[in-house]
C-alpha cells in the first residue's frame, strides 16, 4: 500500500510538471550564406519556456555530438537573440570560439571577458560556435552481446542477444533550502532519448523506462529518464525508483544501429506554479477518509457485539423452548410449570428482537460509513484528472465508469498521432513554394560559377585572336623594322639566329597577355560576360536534369521538415501523455470496480439485517399474545405441544445461522482494521507529513530550473532558455 501510494504522489507531481510547464516548439532554417554544411547549422528547434514582451531574450541549443559509446567529440552551440526592441545594438556574453553569424551579415564586436557587441540594426542575431565546457549532464553507452560486455566495433555486424544501456549522470548541482536547511540538489533535467530500429535487424524489442512503437519496417524506441531526481525528492528506491537510465533489448541479426538523439532539458519545471502544488485540500481528505473509516470500524464492532449478544439471547431462547417443550408434556400435571416456560420464551423472545434491531440500527452506520469511502475515492480521482489537464464530468458513484471509459477512447495513442501528423503535413506544405524557392536558389549557385567559368575562357580566347596578331606585326616592326611577311621570309632563309628568335616570341607572348587581361578587365567585356552568363545559367537552369534535381530535393525537403516536427518534443509529448494517461485511468476505473462490488455487497448485507430484524419484532409481538392467552392454553393443549415440538427441532438451526454471522462480523471487524492500519493510516501519514517534504523540493527544482538559463553565457538582464540535443553516430556492420 505504501509504495502504490508513493507512485501516485510521484506521478501526479510529474504530471503537474508536464501540464503546468507545457512547452511550444519552433523552427528556423539558416540562411544559404553560410557554406557550413552541419546538420546542426541547417535547422534548429527552439523550446520556449517563457515569453519576453520588452527587451532580450536568448534561445540557446547546444549540440553535443558524440561517439557510439557516449564519449563527446564536439560541442557545437546555436544562439538566437531575439531583438523584441528592434534595438540597433545588441549587448551580449559568450564563451565561446569561432563565432560566425548564420543567418545574416552583422558584425559584432568582441570586448573582455567575452562581451560581444552585435550591430544587429534591428534584426535578430542567430549565430553559432563551438564550446569545450563541461557539460551538465554526461552521457555513457555501454552494449552486451549474449550475455558479454563489447565495444561498438565488436558489436557491428554481430547476431544475437544485445542489451544497449544509456546512463545519465547529473553534474549540475547547487545549495538550496529545503524545510528550513540547505541541501544539495541537483538541476531538474529531463531526458528524451529517442531512436529507430530496422525491423530486418531487431525483433523482440523490450525497454525500460520507455515505449515502443512498430511502425512496420522500423521499431521507434522512446525513453524518458531524469538523472538526479531520486536524490532531488529524497524518496527510498523501495518506495519508489525514479529512471536514469534507459535500457533497450532485442535479438538482432548483424548488428546495425542508426544515429540516436537525446534532449536534455529543465522544461519540465520551467512553468511549474508550486502555489498550485498546495496539498493541503489533500490532507483534509485524508482526514475525512480516516474519520469515515473509524466510524465503519466503530459500526463493525457494535455489529460483532449486537451478534454475540444475540447468540446469547438466541441460547436462552433454545433453553426456553427446551424449557416450554417439558412443560407441554407435563401440562397436563401442572399450568403453572406451562406459565413458567412461556415467561421465559417471552424474555428470549424480547432480548432477540431487541439484539437484532440493535444489530439493524449499525447498518445505516456502515452503509454511510461505506458511502464515505466511495465519495472519497471519487473525490481523490477527480482531483488526480483534474491535475492531468482533463476535463470531464465530476465522478459519482453511477456514472464514473461511463464517464472514464469515454476518457481512455479519447487517449488511444493511434488517434492523437494522426492528428499530430495530418496537422503537420498541412503546416509544411503551405510553405512549399517558399521551400522549392530556397532549393532553386541554391541549385543555381551552384550551377551558376561552373557556367562563369566557361563563358570566360571562351571570351579570353576570342578576345586574345583579335590581339595576338596586331601585337605580332608591332613588336617585329619595332625590334627589327620589318614586316611580319619579311621577318618570315628572313627566319626561313636563316638571317635570324634562333637566341633572337626567342627573345621576340617571348615578348610577343607577354604583350599579347598584358592586352588580354586589359580587355578582360574592362567594362564593356565584364558587362558581356555578365550577360553570357546569366543567359548561359537561365538556359542550364530549365534543362530537364536540373528541373528534376530541384524537384527531388524539395520533395526531400518537406519530407525532412515534416519527420522532424513529428520527432519535436511537443508531438512525442502528446503521443507519450496518451499512452501514459490511458494506462493511469485504466487502473483508477479498476480500482473503483473493486471497490464498487465490496460496496453493493455491504448494501446488500445490511438490507438482509433489517428483514432478520423485522421478523424478530413479529416473533415477540405473537409470543406477547400467546403469554396474555395462557389462560385459554388448556383449550388448545395439544395444538400447543405439536408446536413447541416443531419449534424445538428448529432452534439448532437458528443457533448455528447466528453464529455464522457473529463469525463473519469478526472476520469483517478485521479486515476493516487491517486496512486501517496498513493502507488508509499510511495515506493520512503520508498527507500529513511526507508530502510537505515534497512540495518544498519541487519548489526547490521550480526555482533551479528557471535559473538555470544558459550554457555558453547571458549578459545581465538578459532572460534565456537553453536545451541540449546529444547525436550519437551509428555503428555500420562492414559489407
Amino acid at each position: 500500500m505504501k509504495q502504490n501510494t508513493a507512485k501516485k504522489v510521484i506521478a501526479s507531481v510529474l504530471c503537474a510538471g508536464l501540464t503546468l510547464g507545457g512547452v511550444g516548439t519552433a523552427a528556423y532554417a539558416t540562411s544559404n550564406r553560410n557554406t557550413n554544411t552541419n546538420t546542426a547549422n541547417t535547422a534548429t528547434t527552439s523550446i520556449q519556456m517563457q515569453g519576453n514582451a520588452e527587451g532580450l531574450f536568448k534561445d540557446e541549443t547546444v549540440y553535443v555530438f558524440t561517439a557510439a559509446d557516449g564519449t563527446t567529440k564536439k560541442i557545437l552551440v546555436n544562439d538566437w537573440l531575439q531583438n523584441t526592441d528592434k534595438a540597433d545594438q545588441l549587448l551580449d556574453q559568450s564563451n565561446l570560439k569561432d563565432i560566425v553569424n548564420v543567418k545574416g551579415d552583422e558584425a559584432f564586436t568582441e570586448g573582455a571577458n567575452g562581451a560581444l557587441t552585435w550591430d544587429a540594426k534591428g534584426e535578430d542575431i542567430y549565430y553559432q560556435g563551438t564550446s569545450e565546457e563541461e557539460l551538465p549532464v554526461d552521457m555513457t553507452v555501454c552494449y552486451t552481446l549474449n550475455g558479454k560486455k563489447v565495444s561498438p566495433e565488436e558489436l557491428a555486424g554481430q547476431s544475437g542477444k544485445v542489451v544497449i544501456r544509456y546512463d545519465f549522470t547529473n553534474h549540475r548541482t547547487q545549495q538550496m533550502e529545503v524545510n528550513g536547511k540547505q541541501e544539495t540538489m541537483y538541476a531538474p533535467f529531463t531526458v528524451i532519448t529517442g531512436m529507430l530500429l530496422d525491423t530486418d535487424i531487431f525483433r523482440n524489442v523490450t525497454v525500460s523506462n520507455g515505449i515502443t512503437e512498430n511502425m512496420g519496417n522500423q521499431i521507434a524506441v522512446v525513453g524518458l529518464t531524469f538523472p538526479g531526481m531520486q536524490e532531488n525528492l529524497n524518496i527510498s528506491k523501495n518506495d519508489y525508483e525514479i529512471p536514469n537510465y534507459l535500457e533497450i533489448t532485442a535479438d538482432v541479426e548483424k548488428f546495425e544501429l542508426n544515429a540516436s538523439m537525446s534532449l536534455v532539458s529543465t522544461a519540465l519545471f520551467d512553468h511549474l506554479d508550486t502555489d498550485k502544488l498546495d496539498l493541503g485540500d489533500l490532507s483534509d481528505s485524508a482526514n475525512q477518509l480516516s474519520d469515515g473509516m473509524n466510524q465503519l470500524m466503530d459500526g463493525s464492532d457494535a455489529l460483532h457485539e449486537g451478534l454475540n449478544t444475540l447468540l446469547e439471547q438466541s441460547k436462552i431462547l433454545v433453553e426456553g423452548i427446551n424449557t416450554l417443550a417439558t412443560g407441554a408434556d407435563q401440562l397436563k400435571n401442572g399450568s403453572d410449570a406451562l406459565q413458567t416456560g412461556a415467561n421465559q420464551l417471552c424474555e428470549g423472545a424480547g432480548q432477540l428482537s431487541q439484539g437484532l434491531g440493535k444489530l439493524n440500527e449499525n447498518s445505516a452506520a456502515l452503509n454511510n460509513g461505506a458511502t464515505a469511502v466511495f465519495q472519497t475515492l471519487l473525490n481523490t480521482a477527480n482531483s488526480e484528472l483534474s491535475k492531468a489537464g482533463l476535463t470531464v464530468p465530476t465522478l459519482t458513484i453511477d456514472n464514473y465508469a461511463s464517464v472514464l471509459n469515454g476518457v481512455i477512447e479519447s487517449l488511444d495513442a493511434t488517434n492523437v498521432y494522426q492528428q499530430a501528423l495530418a496537422e503537420v503535413t498541412k503546416q509544411v506544405e503551405a510553405r512549399r513554394p517558399e521551400i522549392e524557392a530556397g532549393v532553386t536558389a541554391a541549385v543555381r549557385e551552384k550551377v551558376e560559377p561552373k557556367v562563369r567559368e566557361t563563358v570566360v575562357g571562351q571570351v579570353r580566347i576570342g578576345v586574345q585572336k583579335q590581339v595576338e596578331p596586331k601585337v605580332r606585326a608591332k613588336v617585329i616592326e619595332d625590334g627589327l623594322h620589318m614586316s611580319v611577311e619579311d621577318y618570315n621570309a628572313a627566319v626561313e632563309a636563316g638571317k635570324i639566329p634562333a637566341e633572337q628568335q626567342t627573345k621576340i616570341e617571348q615578348n610577343i607572348a607577354a604583350t599579347v597577355e598584358t592586352m588580354v587581361q586589359q580587355q578582360m578587365d574592362s567594362a564593356e567585356v565584364k558587362a558581356q560576360i555578365e550577360q553570357l552568363t546569366k543567359e548561359n545559367t537561365d538556359n542550364m537552369m530549365q534543362t530537364e536534369d536540373i528541373r528534376a534535381t530541384i524537384a527531388q530535393n524539395v520533395e526531400d525537403m518537406v519530407q525532412k521538415k515534416i519527420s522532424e516536427a513529428m520527432a519535436s518534443e511537443e508531438v512525442q509529448k502528446k503521443l507519450e501523455a496518451a499512452a501514459a494517461g490511458a494506462q493511469a485511468v485504466i487502473g483508477l476505473k479498476s480500482s473503483l470496480d473493486s471497490y464498487n462490488s465490496f460496496y453493493i455487497g455491504l448494501k446488500t448485507y445490511t438490507a438482509g439485517v433489517g428483514t432478520a430484524a423485522s421478523g424478530a419484532d413479529s416473533l415477540l409481538a405473537g409470543l406477547n399474545t400467546l403469554k396474555s392467552g395462557t389462560t385459554e392454553l388448556n383449550g388448545g393443549m395439544n395444538q400447543l405441544h405439536d408446536g413447541v415440538k416443531t419449534m424445538q427441532e428448529k432452534a439448532p438451526k437458528l443457533i448455528d445461522g447466528i453464529t455464522q454471522l457473529r463469525d463473519g462480523s469478526a472476520q469483517l471487524s478485521e479486515g476493516l482494521t487491517k486496512l486501517m492500519e496498513e493502507g488508509i493510516q499510511k495515506i493520512v501519514d503520508l498527507a500529513q507529513n511526507d508530502l510537505t517534504d515534497l512540495t518544498d523540493r519541487v519548489s526547490a527544482m521550480a526555482d533551479m530550473s528557471q535559473d538555470y538559463s544558459n550554457f555558453s553565457g547571458i549578459a545581465d538582464q538578459m532572460e534565456g532558455s537553453v536545451k541540449f540535443i546529444y547525436k550519437m553516430d551509428s555503428i555500420a556492420a562492414e559489407s
